[in-house]
């Protein structure tokens, strides 16, 4: 009998065997199983090759011998499709513990098999002259009905839980019960092709070359743990609630004018170099700049912790100017999530959150840092749903106009209607809505509520001249804002000269050239611009000069000021003296008392806005103030 195929089978797992021994590994769960199947398919083949020659030599050997050879092929095969269906249970990540029941149900099933295999009779045919040779008979059958069982399990299963699955594992295992089971197939209608083993091989070849290629978990530049076997071996810790700590490393260049690149590359390398040599804990490039370390405990972090900061200082020589500058962030405890995404989001969360966090400096992740990212995380979703259910509302603060004596505008301000009604102030999202991008959007849905608004109402006829609409920094970077805010007022017919914009100090210096630019289309179209918060932040009287507003918002920590400290007068009554020259009007914030207000006018203020005269209103109740006031 011709067993060239299963021969092949061995030496093509022998080949794969010597290069999987010889690359790093990560110990993944699915390395283990996939071992696993591996090693019960090579015995699988071999003993298809013993029982072959069993079988043609069954004069010389005793029959319960042949019997107990073949049978044990039988029972291999049936292992086979047994390993398969807990390589693909180890694959799923989510309700581990009743698939760990489940495994021992099938266990139980798979040793019911074995034993029937061993139990029933077993028949041989075999042809010499024909060069035919096979095994028929009950126990035969009960092999391909057990394992034909076991394969139809695998397949359910994977497309049952094709969203727990890594999407190549699954592909992989698909291709891999197909070969087998065509094989299986020919070979239940042609018993004299056996085909079984030698396909078991190449499945396990396309599982190798697919997923279990230990060098797809390398990164090919520094050869430590990419990013991809990062989240798997993160995912395998939370799921197994073994305890860890982790660091996080940033090498970044900071382009200065005269550095030489080869000597700046070396020192990269040599601070990779060493951390690659790390014993205690698995190294992993993470992103383009980031080397994350996860160690068993907290101990073995803080010892490496100490050892990686004298030696990165020994490499990048201190006393030297270089271009390369290292932060290092420290999560002891990473069980402060309760998943491995959640991990990734602290990193990220706790780096911009710390603004500070920069050059040669440790940063310690605590509890508090990770409330506060579920915080945040729970305002972001807030905000998505508010969105797509339209609770995002606007409301209006009447601003008082010291030459008319009545009110001619109001600022537009956004807020948030909570799911019970409740009113989320705009402290506790705006910064995160700038944070994730999503002022944009934000930013849109406000504007075209108050086009709308102005529109419906009719406005003019309750004496309103305008209406103040905030820029968020974020806003202002964007260079679609112009058309965007245009198509808007066009959609609803709006005449520009109603729209009055808020940019801050800190909006024109982020975002200079497109705020400009802009600015310059916006006016265009006939939109007046005002300097919100002045007295703030980096307050100076040149960004009014170089901004083309119409108006200028005292701020109300200026306007406290005022009050509260004498020398703050001279310096507000110097800035108002400037602005007036220069023929722009003046919004003071923040007034909440008859004597605020009236001193206000007396200085010449143009306009008053505060809670002595309302807090902001909902558009209906707006409208009532509009109505008794004016």
């Amino acid at each position: 009998m011709n067993i060239q195929a299963q021969c092949c089978g061995i030496l093509l797992m022998l080949v794969l065997l010597f290069f999987y021994v010889r690359q790093k590994k990560i110990h993944l769960s699915t390395e283990k199983a996939f071992l696993l199947i591996f090693f019960v398919s090579l015995l699988c083949v071999f003993l298809d090759i013993v029982s072959i020659i069993a079988i043609t030599h069954m004069q010389n050997l005793p029959l319960f011998l042949v019997e107990l050879i073949c049978k044990s092929y039988l029972a291999s095969l049936l292992s086979v499709a047994v390993c398969g269906l807990i390589y693909v249970y180890t694959d799923i990540n989510s309700k581990i513990i009743r698939y760990k029941n489940f495994i021992r149900i099938y266990l139980c099933i798979a040793a019911l098999g074995i034993t029937l295999i061993y139990l029933l009779p077993i028949r041989y045919f075999h042809k010499p002259e024909l060069d035919m040779l096979y095994t028929y008979g009950p126990s035969v059958l009960t092999t391909y009905a057990f394992s034909f069982g076991f394969l139809i399990t695998i397949f359910v299963l994977t497309l049952r839980q094709r969203k727990c699955m890594n999407k190549s594992r699954r592909e992989a295992v698909m291709i891999w019960m197909i070969i087998w089971i065509g094989a299986a197939f020919i070979q239940f209608l042609n018993n004299n092709l056996l085909l079984i083993g030698y396909a078991g091989c190449i499945g396990m070849m396309v599982l190798y070359l697919k997923l279990e290629n230990p060098e797809t978990n390398l990164d090919r530049t520094t050869g430590l743990f990419n990013q991809n076997a990062l989240v798997q071996y993160i995912e395998q810790l939370y799921r197994k609630k073994e305890p860890f700590s982790l660091l996080s490393i940033l090498i970044e260049q900071s382009f200065k004018q005269n550095f030489n690149t080869d000597f700046i590359e070396n020192m990269r390398i040599d601070m990779i170099d060493f951390l690659s040599r790390i014993s205690d804990g698995k190294v992993f490039k993470n992103a383009a700049d980031e080397i994350i370390i996860i160690f068993n405990n907290e101990t073995t972090a803080a010892k490496w912790l100490d050892m990686i900061d004298k030696q990165f200082k020994k490499i990048l020589h201190p006393n030297e100017e270089i271009s390369l500058r290292t932060s290092v962030l420290f999560i002891p405890d990473a069980y402060l999530v309760d998943k491995g995404e959640d991990l990734f989001y602290l990193i990220r969360h706790a780096r911009q959150a710390n603004k500070e966090f920069s050059t040669d400096t440790l940063l310690t992740v605590t509890k508090d840092t990770a409330v506060q990212m579920y915080e945040e995380r729970k305002i972001k979703q807030i905000i998505l749903e508010a969105m797509d259910s339209d609770r995002i509302e606007v409301f209006y603060q009447p601003i008082f106009s010291t030459e008319k004596q009545q009110f001619t505008s109001a600022e537009a301000l956004v807020r948030i209607r909570g799911e019970d009604g409740s009113i989320i102030p705009p402290d506790m999202f705006i910064s995160i809505a700038e944070q994730n991008g999503m002022i944009l959007k934000l930013g849109e849905i406000v504007f075209e509520k108050v086009c709308r608004f102005i529109k419906r109402e009719r406005l003019e006829q309750y004496g309103i001249q305008y209406i103040e609409v905030n820029l968020s920094m974020i806003q202002c970077a964007d260079e679609h804002l112009s058309d965007t805010y245009i198509d808007i007022m066009k959609k609803y017919n709006i005449n520009p000269a109603m729209i009055n914009l808020e940019i801050t100090e800190s909006a024109s210096l982020n975002a200079r050239k497109i705020l400009l630019d802009n600015m310059k289309c916006l006016m265009n179209y006939g939109i007046k611009f005002s300097l919100d918060d002045f007295g703030t932040g980096q307050s100076n009287l040149n960004y009014i000069v170089d901004m083309p507003v119409d108006i200028v918002k005292f701020d109300r920590g200026m306007i406290n000021s005022y009050f509260d400290n004498g020398k703050a007068k001279y310096v507000m009554d110097a800035a108002m003296h400037m602005i007036h020259g220069m023929q722009l009007k003046i919004v003071s914030e923040g007034i909440e008392t008859e004597q605020q207000c009236q001193v206000m006018q007396e200085l010449g203020i143009s306009y008053i806005q505060g809670y002595y005269f309302s807090k902001p209103l909902p558009e209906a109740d707006f409208l009532k103030f509009l109505a008794q006031k004016q």
